[in-house]
């Protein structure tokens, strides 16, 4: 099966070079296959958002290697490692992040139009097929703002879907929902999954939903404290 994500000796330093460096992030190994679905848990100051941006290509290691696809991204400029993260990781939040204005077609397109720079037919016809995935057809026309928190937040798994990136990061995808809502957004992450063969990492809090994972690891103080499936 193929490697999707690998991290070796993650390290992350703040201040680096001052009396007051701190190192947040103490060797983190970690490898994603292709259709893993993992829950990375643990307590708030534990290194999550942290490991999570530089998973992301938000930020870079201190030291330590990355690669993606097996694409070392320590060889990467800033112009390519927006390239691939664009391409190749999809993003949910647990506040949706729409543009309220826009209607749900035109905020799945969004990712399509950064990356070809003005939008087609082509876009239309794959925002409105994801749309479709995530059971929201009849509301592709509707406002942002018109919808409810699940159907906000399943617009954004569309959007996470549109440029078929092998891995999608969710962090705390349903914490702003009841729990119904929470229930179908997970559930539908899991379809995809398993359908589409998408690697998804899921930050959560939620024990219920870190059980229905095939893997959950646990950072404690910026390193792996153990994992399970």
């Amino acid at each position: 099966m193929a490697e999707v994500l690998r991290l070796d000796g993650i390290r992350k330093s703040y201040n680096v070079g001052t009396p007051v460096e701190t190192e947040v992030l103490h060797g983190i190994d970690l490898t994603l296959q292709a259709r893993d679905f993992l829950a990375l848990m643990g307590p708030s100051g534990s290194g999550k958002s942290t490991l999570l941006n530089i998973i992301g290509l938000l930020d870079r290691p201190t030291a330590g290697r990355l690669a993606i696809n097996g694409e070392d991204t320590g060889e990467l400029g800033d112009a390519a490692l927006t390239q691939l993260r664009g391409r190749a990781i999809g993003f949910v939040f647990q506040y949706h992040y729409l543009i309220s204005a826009f209607t749900a077609r035109e905020n799945v397109m969004m990712p399509m139009l950064v990356d070809r720079g003005r939008p087609d037919s082509a876009m239309e016809r794959r925002a409105d097929e994801l749309l479709d995935r995530v059971g929201l057809s009849r509301w592709r026309n509707n406002s942002a703002n018109n919808m409810s928190g699940g159907q906000q937040q399943r617009v954004a798994i569309a959007r996470a879907l549109a440029m078929d990136p092998d891995l999608v990061l969710a962090d705390e995808p349903t914490g702003n929902l009841d729990t119904k809502s929470a229930d179908d957004v997970f559930a539908l992450m899991r379809e995809i999954n398993r359908e589409r063969g998408t690697t998804f990492l899921l930050v959560t809090h939620n024990d219920d939903l870190a059980a229905r994972c095939d893997r959950i690891v646990r950072v404690v103080d910026g390193v792996i404290a153990g994992e399970g499936n």
